[in-house]
């Protein structure tokens, strides 16, 4: 089943001057996130695209787009990854990856339009007890959480859903979704 991901990351830095991904308004998480939904072991998840919204300084905001069907030339270290950010957020390219100034209401505007979209919140109703839609599209924030303003926001196109009352990572979160929809059955050809 194709699935995105919106990490939502409040302090996400907008230029590409940093010396590490901790330092760099916790990039460390949006690279955890890029692993957990993208990779499997020795492979790409191709039905996969990720978004990380960057709202640090000092240009916010900044959307990175990674699609698992196009991406290549890359490895799960950390190393990589830093190199990856720094170039995709200092306006170079990569295969794969893309960087614009959309904003986070308007990218989940026009994504609602084509997918089920769910809001993940320990308040909100057990993904357990949930079908999942096809096309489904899940926003996440980062260490920080998702704010409220885009919360609500995000609500007027989706749902609420929880894993449970355990406030678990972001890139927990994600490893956890891509558990569930891969176990789902898969319709006949």
């Amino acid at each position: 089943m194709p699935r995105e991901f919106i990490l939502f990351s409040r302090l996400g830095k907008t230029n590409s001057a940093f010396n590490n991904l901790h330092d760099a308004g916790r990039l460390d998480i949006v690279y955890e996130c890029i692993v957990t939904s993208l990779f499997l072991s020795h492979g790409i998840r191709r039905d996969v695209t990720f978004h990380a919204m960057l709202n640090g300084p000092p240009h916010p905001p900044l959307h990175i787009q990674i699609d698992g069907n196009a991406l290549y030339d890359v490895r799960t270290d950390v190393d990589t990854w830093q190199q990856i950010l720094r170039k995709i957020i200092a306006g170079k390219s990569h295969p794969g990856i893309s960087a614009d100034k959309t904003s986070f209401e308007a990218l989940l505007k026009t994504k609602a339009q084509t997918h089920h979209v769910y809001v993940l919140e320990e308040g909100g109703k057990n993904i357990a007890e949930t079908e999942l839609a096809d096309n489904a599209i899940f926003v996440l924030g980062d260490h920080v959480g998702l704010p409220k303003k885009a919360e609500i926001f995000a609500l007027r196109y989706g749902e609420k859903i929880s894993l449970g009352k355990k406030p678990y990572l972001a890139a927990s979160c994600i490893t956890i979704i891509n558990y569930l929809l891969d176990s789902q059955p898969k319709p006949y050809s």
